[in-house]
């Protein structure tokens, strides 16, 4: 019984186990395979990077308070984020990596950088 490889279809020598001729088309035939997986957690994390960019640029720039349409045509994505904390008082901070924000009203956002979430629950309230 001849047997061939996976990826590039040419005869195999040697175990009895071997399905493929060498590395590449190993690692060929497992990307294509995990290729949908792959993009999938590129984009996300490239859409991370970007919030994560336009909140630290606009807290670099002085702003603290600043309207969620302001970040909207910046290319912010409120579905993406890192993590949640509500505070002991009930506030409840986004956060993207260590930038985060929490709703004042009237579409308006609270911004801020933290080490930690235990920072922004001693932390500055304005």
């Amino acid at each position: 019984m001849e047997r061939i490889c996976l990826d590039c279809g040419a005869k195999l020598l040697g175990r009895s186990d071997k399905k493929f001729c060498s590395d590449q088309c190993r690692n060929n035939y497992n990307n294509r395979l995990n290729r949908d997986q792959n993009n999938y957690v590129r984009n996300v994390h490239a859409q991370l990077r970007r919030n994560r960019k336009i909140l630290s640029d606009l807290l670099e720039d002085g702003y603290e308070h600043i309207h969620r349409d302001a970040l909207i045509a910046q290319g912010y994505s409120f579905t993406f984020f890192t993590h949640l904390v509500e505070t002991m008082e009930g506030l409840r901070w986004s956060f993207c990596f260590e930038y985060g924000f929490r709703e004042t009203g009237k579409g308006y956002l609270y911004l801020c950088r933290s080490s930690s979430y235990m920072d922004v629950e001693a932390g500055e309230e304005s």
